[in-house]
């Protein structure tokens, strides 16, 4: 067994969840705003009451605060997507859906892929040892030949319609 392939069986493949500040607002995109002459406490409370289906005029006269005001605080919204072309994995669809049919129950995409990579890893070792690998022929550049390009694992999606 070679070396690297051993420090994989003994290792578990451990990623890092995201940190603390994940998926807050970057200080150049908060700079680059116009100022808001609403509090933050008005500005929350302007976003709650849109998500509860008023219009902004309603909003406006609700807070009794001018429509312009209302509206900058409202463009600055996060809206969920309805439907993502890739997700939060930047992959291809099919592999999305694969990674999305693998998870456990409401687990973290990036647990699901942690998870997947580590059993990958460890099958890949206890295959290597059982059947271990005759050097390789020589082929011209490294380059994979045409009946390796396909990938075993989303080979039944990408016959799957969209």
């Amino acid at each position: 067994m070679k070396p690297w392939m051993q420090e994989t069986v003994r290792m578990a493949f451990k990623g890092k969840p995201p940190g603390n500040g994940a998926g807050d607002i970057s200080k150049q995109t908060e700079a680059l705003r116009p100022p808001l002459l609403l509090t933050p406490k008005e500005a929350a409370e302007a976003r709650q009451m849109r998500r509860a289906g008023l219009s902004p005029e309603a909003i406006s006269a609700a807070m009794e605060k001018p429509l312009d005001e209302i509206e900058k605080v409202l463009v600055q919204m996060r809206m969920p997507r309805p439907e993502t072309t890739r997700g939060t994995l930047n992959v291809t669809l099919a592999a999305h859906r694969l990674i999305m049919r693998e998870r456990q129950g409401d687990e973290p995409i990036w647990t699901t892929v942690d998870r997947l990579l580590d059993e990958l890893l460890r099958l890949r070792a206890t295959q290597a040892a059982q059947f271990p690998v005759e050097p390789a022929t020589s082929r011209r550049g490294g380059r994979r030949s045409v009946g390796d390009l396909s990938l075993p694992l989303l080979a039944g999606l990408e016959q799957q319609p969209n």
